[in-house]
């Protein structure tokens, strides 16, 4: 997805109270397909499995809409020449629910597929139980494991570029990263940015051809090649980031790099801590499925999106797995 311009994240709150969206806390509520997880994949599922009059329940998670809740222009959604990542899910969710599905403000926090009919438990209290369940928990940012990352998070540190872009007008920024998440983060900050610098492990990027041509145009940006970060630096008090230290993998040679703001894009990981324990698991925590399908390997429960997908990783191939998985749904309840 290519990013670009301003357009403020959506704030999310969350609201203590006895009901959510009319639902009783603490009730067991029965459905034939639960899904799990609010981007394409979910949203999608639940388009083809309400057309399918199964009255699905989408719950949403922790991030109604996904990763391109937090992403600005969108450039390569068929169909859409220009569309704010946040305008997409809101028409996807719109698209769902006229269709007939329900979607639910809430996050499941527990997932039992041992036994059916399957059950999830609610942050809010209310039990799901499930004839068939679509995993579409889709992924999150991956860090560097840093103590000094860890500190600094949310004081410098961050790892979503159109969230946080904005406190940093005027000011020298680093970005880790060699694929396009990184080159999108690094372009979309020079709109604020005096000056950013984009680290990389490796002599050269893994991010898409044209991505890279605007990158390397780009006068604001410098690239600074073969070298990690070993250590983010900073103030006390107030908390806050000055430079990161870096470290060169061929020479050894030991950088600081100033900077007010560190931006960290090494990619995603899958959000199959629901499922770890109870899934085969492949390539670091993505959930296996049969090739040519969203099975498991569990009958009745389905995965679609980045939650399994580990080559492609787009928001079109994610609709398009949400659209395998209610396909897969419906047959096998059919047979059962």
């Amino acid at each position: 997805m290519q990013r670009a311009g301003l357009s403020p994240a959506p704030t999310i709150a969350y609201i203590q109270c006895d009901t959510i969206q009319g639902i009783v806390m603490g009730e067991t509520r029965h459905t034939k397909v639960l899904i799990i997880g609010s981007g394409p994949a979910g949203y999608t599922a639940a388009v083809y499995s309400a057309r399918a009059m199964l009255q699905p329940i989408l719950v949403q998670g922790l991030q109604p809409g996904g990763q391109l809740t937090i992403t600005t222009e969108v450039e390569n959604w068929p169909g859409e020449k220009h569309i704010q990542g946040p305008d997409l899910m809101v028409n996807m969710q719109a698209h769902a629910e006229a269709m007939g599905a329900e979607v639910i403000s809430d996050y499941i926090t527990s997932l039992d597929l041992q036994n059916r009919p399957f059950t999830a438990t609610a942050d809010s209290g209310t039990t799901y139980t499930a004839d068939a369940v679509i995993l579409a928990t889709g992924a999150q940012a991956k860090w560097l494991g840093l103590p000094s990352e860890e500190k600094f998070k949310g004081f410098g540190v961050s790892a979503c570029a159109t969230c946080d872009g904005f406190f940093y007008r005027g000011k020298e920024i680093v970005v880790i990263g060699g694929g396009n998440t990184a080159v999108e983060e690094a372009l979309f900050l020079t709109n604020f940015a005096s000056k950013v610098t984009l680290i990389h492990r490796r002599d050269s990027l893994r991010a898409e051809k044209i991505m890279q041509d605007r990158l390397f145009k780009h006068p604001k940006i410098e690239m600074l090649w073969n070298s990690e970060v070993t250590e983010v630096l900073g103030t006390e008090a107030p908390l806050g980031v000055t430079a990161v230290r870096t470290r060169n993998l061929q020479t050894n040679e030991v950088k600081d790099v100033p900077c007010s703001g560190f931006f960290v894009a090494i990619g995603h990981a899958p959000a199959s801590e629901l499922v770890k324990d109870q899934l085969p698991l492949h390539s670091g925590g993505y959930v296996q499925v049969e090739p040519g399908s969203t099975r498991t390997a569990i009958a009745g429960v389905f995965a679609a999106g980045d939650l399994t997908d580990h080559v492609y990783r787009q928001a079109v191939t994610s609709a398009g797995m949400g659209c395998m998985a209610a396909l897969d749904a419906e047959r096998w309840l059919a047979g059962h």
